[in-house]
């Protein structure tokens, strides 16, 4: 299984980002994904989740309205569109592979695989 996610850098405040994890080694079409992201010194937290058949979606209340998570199961793509960007968005930026029979979607335990990160920074 390999995650690698791109697509982060600087942003100022009120600005959009758009992030990308390509997955390969499994069965994209068949697993929930999510975003994850861990400021310094803070621990991972959930951002967004998606359903496999990309009709289920779940946002953290703070970027609930700003961000948006999609997928292309196609291209084994996962995208997480970032508008109105806020300084307490900077952090580094995981996509995860929700396991087999997880029992919630929100913690760092429901997942067994992760990407290396993308660093989102946003700063005037």
């Amino acid at each position: 299984v390999q995650l690698v996610e791109s697509g982060g850098g600087l942003a100022q405040p009120g600005g959009s980002l758009r992030l990308s994890c390509v997955a390969s080694g499994f069965q994209f079409s068949h697993y929930d994904m999510s975003w994850f992201r861990q400021a310094p010194g803070r621990e991972r937290e959930f951002v967004a989740h998606i359903g496999w058949d990309w009709d289920t979606t779940h946002y953290a209340d703070d970027v609930k309205g700003r961000f948006t998570i999609s997928r292309n199961n196609s291209k084994t793509t996962l995208f997480l569109q970032m508008n109105n960007l806020k300084p307490e968005d900077t952090g580094l930026y995981y996509c995860g592979k929700r396991k087999d029979f997880a029992p919630t979607f929100k913690t760092i335990r429901d997942y067994d695989y992760w990407g290396q990160g993308t660093q989102v920074t946003v700063s005037s």
